[in-house]
């Protein structure tokens, strides 16, 4: 499982950015045609950037008086940025194939909703001076991105935070998150695909729809 750390940067980068920094203001403008669409994905990261702190600016003591309000807000700027069920059938792995539909279905949500619950709070702790984005540099393919960032610690260093991004019938989506280049993805794939292994699908599905409902239930406190 990951330390305290990595589950803070992780909480840090998906569900929270901050508004683009000097450097990345001064990057020259992408010119038309093939290279400026390529550009879209660090756009609507700046605009979802924007979008949060706003809200966090203008709700900050209300969210910390009512943490539930705070899953609201990350859900409702997360969901339509993030492709949820690529990213749940590849940390799925394997048991992808064997799962129904139903299963399929339930796992992507739970999963969500989980990692909803547990991380959504550490928005509340964050600073827009602790992140920059770095200068886009477009993929080989015209159909991915890599959005990247920088997260500061305490102690003034820096880590590598990269937002890997597909596109889709409804536009860019991530569905990835890589620090120090460690995939979120492929971290969960390892950690769910043991705990599949050893209790079964059906369990772990249960499981996830648990902590969800917890989320639900303090959400109509």
């Amino acid at each position: 499982m990951m330390n305290n750390l990595r589950i803070f940067l992780l909480a840090t980068s998906l569900l929270s950015t901050a508004v683009f920094t000097a450097a990345v203001a001064a990057t020259p403008a992408a010119p038309a045609g093939a290279a400026a669409t390529a550009a879209d994905p660090q756009q609507q990261m700046t605009d979802l950037a924007n979008r949060l702190v706003k809200e966090l600016d203008a709700q900050r003591p209300a969210l910390k008086k009512d943490p539930a309000r705070v899953y609201a807000l990350v859900d409702s700027l997360l969901t339509p940025n993030f492709d949820l069920e690529y990213a749940g059938r590849l940390v799925l792995g394997t048991h992808y194939r064997t799962a129904t539909p139903e299963q399929r279905s339930r796992f992507v949500k739970g999963l969500y909703r989980s990692l909803l619950k547990t991380y959504g709070a550490a928005v509340l702790d964050y600073t827009p001076d602790r992140m920059k984005f770095l200068p886009f540099r477009a993929d080989a393919s015209p159909d991915s991105a890599t959005v990247r960032s920088e997260i500061r610690r305490d102690d003034g260093t820096r880590v590598p935070v990269n937002y890997v991004m597909r596109r889709t019938p409804d536009g860019w989506k991530a569905w990835d998150v890589v620090i120090e280049g460690i995939s979120y993805v492929r971290n969960f794939r390892k950690d769910i695909g043991l705990e599949i292994d050893q209790r079964g699908l059906d369990a772990v599905i249960t499981r996830l729809e648990a902590e969800a409902a917890g989320m639900e239930a303090q959400r109509r406190k």
